[in-house]
């Protein structure tokens, strides 16, 4: 007995149906280009001063550890400080932003932060580096995983990995921004009675107290609130987004226990830390890393990271682009971090500056070009108040790489006398985020074939 292979004509679409998805498709391309113009910038400056004004100590301390007489150990607890007053209160952060809106929370954050980063050049014992920079991580948190939850709100999941990566550039940009002024920063010394490092500060941390005004005025809360829409584009954002909730695992319906207990929201959590580590672990000794290899001036160090960030931004904006067009979000992620793996193995055993450099610019720009996809995945899952939560439980379990990476190195370079054994456990850690990446994915994609 055989099965009929007989399968009934499907009617072709008439020209009245394909008109009406050719004005769809043309509402949604307006749609979208609007959103990523209007939006996407802002979101990124803000990113970008957050950035900057937490890793400018990285560059301060060639100076300020001297002048206060902080050892490598002291630095490193301190820089990575931060990350655990973010993590107290990236939570509550988020859910403030669910309850009162994404304009009002973002702006008062970053003027908050802004403040407290100013106030870093009253630095003068541990004591107060430690108390500033916690207050610094209480202040900024919630910016960073509010607007991965605000970018759901705007942006379909086929398109997130490339709005990510626009708006993340502004991490390797801000690498530009901070590279170039360090030297220049630093060299006014002396200048109305203020060290280098306090002018590193001062300039550093006053634009973000500015741009809180201009998240008040220019950031909509959601699509239904942006008077740049037309109603279509309106309904055209609505329903996308409606149908990427339908297919989330967990959505409006999941309540916040649920979002934090999720063994996916951890996994891409663990994820996000183990890669975090390799970031921050390299990022706030950066400077003295490439100076010692390379023997360069404060200035030079700093145009070459400035070089770093170029490559990283256009790497970040190519993979993102990749990612969404393939639909492949594992590979995009580990391959970067087995590049990582390599350039920390390079780097940590040879003695060759130019060999060291490019190692270790490698390793940075395959962290950078990760992002896009790395940060689309979990929007795949979650949806809804789940997101929210989701998202900021992540970031609260990543955001300790903060800690454990910059607390790394400094013991390392303090208990050896060099950054080599550092830069190895570095090596570990992005093996790792690349092995929980692997693991992740195959579990996604058990559970679509499941639901099939």
């Amino acid at each position: 007995m055989s099965i009929s292979s007989h399968v009934p004509e499907t009617p072709l679409p008439n020209d009245l149906d394909l008109t009406t998805l050719s004005q769809q498709a043309a509402i949604g391309q307006s749609a979208m280009r609007k959103a990523s113009l209007r939006l996407i910038p802002i979101i990124g400056v803000g990113y970008g001063l957050a950035y900057m004004d937490r890793i400018s100590v990285s560059f301060a301390a060639l100076r300020m550890n001297q002048d206060l007489h902080f050892s490598a150990t002291v630095y490193g607890f301190g820089a990575g400080l931060f990350f655990i007053g973010n993590a107290i209160a990236e939570v509550p952060s988020n859910l403030l932003l669910l309850r009162y809106g994404a304009k009002r929370v973002m702006a008062s954050i970053i003027f908050a932060w802004g403040l407290v980063a100013t106030a870093m050049l009253l630095v003068r014992t541990p004591t107060e580096f430690y108390a500033l920079r916690l207050l610094l991580g209480i202040s900024e948190a919630g910016f960073y995983p509010g607007v991965i939850y605000y970018l759901t709100l705007w942006f379909p999941s086929r398109m997130r990995a490339r709005a990510v990566s626009r708006f993340y550039i502004a991490l390797p940009l801000s690498s530009v921004v901070m590279g170039t002024l360090a030297g220049w920063l630093m060299g006014l010394d002396g200048r109305l009675g203020l060290r280098g490092w306090q002018w590193l500060f001062l300039v550093e941390g006053l634009p973000a107290v500015l741009f809180a005004a201009v998240i008040l005025k220019l950031l909509p809360d959601r699509p239904a609130k942006a008077r740049w829409l037309t109603p279509e584009e309106k309904g055209w954002i609505k329903r996308q987004l409606s149908l990427d909730d339908a297919r989330a695992h967990l959505g409006h319906e999941a309540g916040i226990v649920a979002a934090l207990l999720s063994p996916k929201v951890w996994s891409i959590g663990l994820f996000f830390f183990f890669a975090g580590i390799c970031n921050y672990g390299f990022g706030f000794s950066a400077p003295a890393i490439l100076q010692n290899a390379t023997g360069w001036s404060v200035g030079a160090v700093g145009w070459m990271i400035a070089t770093f960030g170029w490559v990283s931004a256009l790497a970040m904006l190519l993979n993102g682009a990749h990612s969404d067009r393939s639909g492949d979000r594992a590979m995009h992620c580990i391959f970067p971090c087995l590049v990582m793996a390599l350039g920390y193995l390079v780097a940590s055993y040879s003695r060759q500056p130019s060999l060291v450099v490019t190692a270790l610019a490698m390793s940075f720009i395959a962290f950078n070009a990760l992002w896009g996809p790395a940060l689309s995945l979990p929007m795949e899952f979650l949806a809804g108040r789940a997101a929210a939560t989701g998202i900021a439980a992540m970031n609260t379990i990543a955001i300790f790489s903060g800690f454990a990476g910059p607390y790394w190195m400094g013991l390392m370079k303090d208990a050896s006398g060099n950054y080599d054994v550092g830069l190895r456990g570095l090596l570990v850690a992005a093996l790792t985020a690349a092995g929980i990446m692997f693991a992740l994915v195959r579990s996604l994609e058990k559970r679509t074939v499941r639901d099939l």
